[in-house]
This record gives C-alpha cells, structure tokens and sequence, in this order.
C-alpha cells in the first residue's frame, strides 16, 4: 500500500492523502483581493487530486506585503473573494490552507518578473519595518530600503494584526493555518541572528530572539480553533555560519509544540543575500532538515525541497522523514501531480481525483 496515499488526521481534520501543495507567491492581486487566477490556480491542484492546498503568502496589514501585487487578508472584502475558493477546494477532496504572515524589511518590492527590487513610495512602494534599520541588501541593489526599527508598540500592533488576520482565516473557511516564520519575512528576522542586532528583549540570546515569534504562535493559537491545524514555516537553516542551525531549529520547534503548534513546514535560508535556500544542492537538503526537526523535536513535519518524482516522495513518507510533501514548482508544471503519483504507483485514481477525471482516464 502507497504510504504518499495513505490518510492524515491532524487534530479535526483527515487528509485524504500527504501531498500538499506549497504556498506559492502569485503577485496578481489587486489591493490583497483574490481574483479568477487564483480560483483557476488553486481549484485545478483540487482537481488534481493534492490532499492540501496552502493559499501563498498572504499579508496581515498592507505594509507586510512582498510586492504590492501579493495577497492580503487584513480586511472583510478579501474574506468574501476567498470564500469561493475554500469552498470549492473542499468540494474536490482537498483541505484548503492559507499562509498568513509579514514581509518585514523584504516588503515594497517589485514582482520578480519586474526585478524584484524594493518599489520608491512615489512608484507604489511603501515604507517597511523590521527589528533593525539595516536594509537587506547593502549594496543597494535590490532590497535597499531602510526599514525603521519596531518599537515595543509596533510589536504589539503587528501581533495584533495577526489575531485579526487568524478570525479572518477562519471566516473565509480555511481549515489549516500555517505562520509564515521563514525566508528572511519579519518573524524569522527577528529570530536570526544574521538580521536581530536589537539589544532589548526581542534581542541577544536565542530566547530574546524567539520571543517575537513564539508570542506571536501564541495569540494565534488562542484566536485559531483547537480541532483544527497549525502550523508554521521555519527556515531551518539559514546557510550561513552565523545565523541559525538546525539545532535552533529543532529548539523553536519545540517550543511550537508546547504552544499547540501540530506541524512544522520545513524550508530553509533567506535571511540575507548570501542564505538563499535555491543555490545548489541545498533545496534538496530541506528534506533532511524536516526529517532531523521530526525525529528530534517528536512533531509532524512537511517537507519541501525538489521534490519531483513519485516514488521519491513515497520514499520520504515511507522512510519517516517527514508527514508530508508540500511541492511549488512541480505543482505549476503539472496541476493534476497527485493524479500522475496515484497513476505511476498503483494507486485507484477514483481516490484521488474527481469521479469527472478518474472515470474516464483512470
């Protein structure tokens, strides 16, 4: 029996199977609202027969966008244009989960297709924040915008924005909700020591510096509804000698648990130019990350990472390195991956994709 196909339960939700698909940034959004691409993008991984769909990035206030093109969930209109997508990734077998987090110093940024380099406010740009003033990139290239360092009151008006954002998850029908903690955005930049320089509380030894991320989880937590989900995006290593370890890692992941966390989704670097997670080999080391956070924190993992074939991700649930596989780019190459998995390793499609599909090429 296909272990890739099996079923998870977490809390009061089953996954019909263990392949999600990765939120993917799709800088088409108008003012943070959901639109017909996003219905088309994420229904036909639906159809495709993944277990999970997680909706990309998406912002809890204007200024923590990527780009000015990137989804946002800090009002009620964006609630309404997400409404029926939810609805109808369940119709087709698959559990709608959304992304929620804050840019931080990596905000006010062009979409990559038009560079990627931080935005002017006169050019549709906006100013950023973070828990240092140095900017990303200190050449000045790319990401040169200083962000102002957060006061204490900025803290609390961004874990506010979280609390609101979580209801409004909740509101627009999502059943999984997954904190963006990774690639450099605000929560990781404060949990690093490549970006956290700060001298006060949220600052110095590891504790002071997982303070803005674990006091975050937890309000979360209180305003998310215990059957269901949480989960929340480590970059797992930073690349980088002095930054974070998998072995800080494998301590927050610990921490998240005790704070009701169910599943870490383990991706890596980002937190300055030199940590990016696509160089080389080390997008394919992310799933050994997952495995090293499962085993040594004792909690459920996604594993991310070049993940293309069938049988390679068999061998990762099977193998116990993580409890599931969360694919982007094989995804946008192939919508119905789940349908071909199912196929290629002998599983009844009829369990996988609508009867609409399955029936007549199953």
């Amino acid at each position: 029996m296909s272990q890739l196909f099996s079923p998870l339960t977490i809390k009061g939700v089953t996954f019909k199977n263990r392949i999600g698909v990765s939120p993917m940034c799709q800088y088409s959004s108008e003012n943070g609202l959901a639109n017909d691409w996003h219905r088309i993008h994420l229904g036909s991984r639906a159809v495709g027969g993944a277990g999970l769909i997680i909706a990309e990035a998406t912002a809890v206030l204007p200024e923590g966008r990527i780009t000015p093109a990137c989804a946002g969930i800090w009002n009620d209109e964006q609630v309404e244009a997400l409404i029926p997508i939810t609805r109808f990734l369940e119709q087709y077998g698959a559990v709608p989960g959304i992304q929620i987090g804050h840019a931080g110093r990596k905000g006010s940024a062009a979409p990559p297709w038009d560079g990627g380099q931080h935005l002017k406010n006169a050019e549709g740009g906006y100013d950023i924040m973070g828990p240092g003033d140095e900017p990303f990139d200190h050449d000045g290239v790319r990401l040169w915008k200083t962000p102002r360092k957060m006061t204490l009151d900025d803290i609390e008006y961004v874990q506010n924005a979280f609390i609101d954002a979580t209801k409004r998850a909740l509101a627009a029908g999502y059943k999984l909700l997954e904190i963006h903690g990774a690639h450099g955005y605000l929560l990781h930049s404060f949990f690093t020591p490549l970006v956290n320089k700060r001298d006060d509380e949220y600052g110095g030894s590891i504790e002071n510096r997982a303070r803005m991320m674990l006091e975050t989880i937890r309000k979360v937590r209180e305003a998310w509804p215990d059957n269901l989900p949480l989960a929340v995006r480590l970059s797992a290593s930073d690349w980088d000698e002095n930054g974070l370890a998998i072995e800080d890692n494998i301590q927050m992941a610990m921490w998240l648990k005790e704070l009701g966390v169910d599943i870490i989704d383990c991706s890596a670097g980002g937190a300055s130019p030199s940590s990016r997670s696509s160089i080389g080999s080390r997008t394919s080391d992310q799933i050994g990350l997952a495995a090293d956070i499962r085993k040594s924190a004792n909690i459920k993992t996604m594993a991310v990472g070049t993940i293309t074939e069938p049988e390679q991700a068999e061998n990762i649930i099977a193998s116990g390195q993580s409890d599931m596989v969360l694919l982007a780019r094989g995804m946008l190459r192939d919508p119905y991956w789940a349908f071909h998995a199912a196929q290629a390793l002998g599983v009844d499609t009829k369990t996988v994709a609508p009867i609409q599909n399955a029936f007549f090429v199953g």
